[in-house]
């Protein structure tokens, strides 16, 4: 458990937060549930998904596992890691992500609706 005070460092984990609590939404799950799933603590997993701790490998692994996403696919969504493509995830869907002016069922709506209008191998 680390607490993050980089910028940049910062600015990815509020984005993995982000992409975090959308697919917790999305899955229909509360904290209490994934907690359940994942044998992680549900205050920690609140402070993750707020952005407040970067969670370990073995615990993105549990979250992942528990949402039924590849830890890939979650870690390309928050701009930590390139997809498949090479490409890494484009500016747009990082905003999204990230802005607190969004509630998680808009985010995962406004995601969709951007991806069904630009298709992966796309050059941006």
């Amino acid at each position: 458990m680390s607490i993050v005070t980089d910028d940049v460092d910062k600015a990815q984990l509020e984005a993995l937060a982000g992409v975090l609590r959308a697919q917790r939404a999305a899955a229909r799950l509360t904290l209490r549930e994934l907690s359940a799933l994942t044998n992680v603590s549900n205050a920690y997993l609140s402070q993750v998904e707020r952005g407040l701790h970067e969670p370990s490998l073995s615990v993105l692994r549990a979250i992942a596992s528990a949402l039924g996403t590849p830890l890939g696919a979650l870690l390309a969504g928050a701009g930590m890691l390139e997809e498949e493509s090479g490409q890494a995830p484009r500016e747009t869907e990082a905003a999204i992500l990230r802005d607190p002016e969004l509630t998680e069922p808009q985010r995962t709506a406004l995601l969709s609706v951007y991806r069904s209008f630009v298709p992966p191998n796309r050059p941006r």
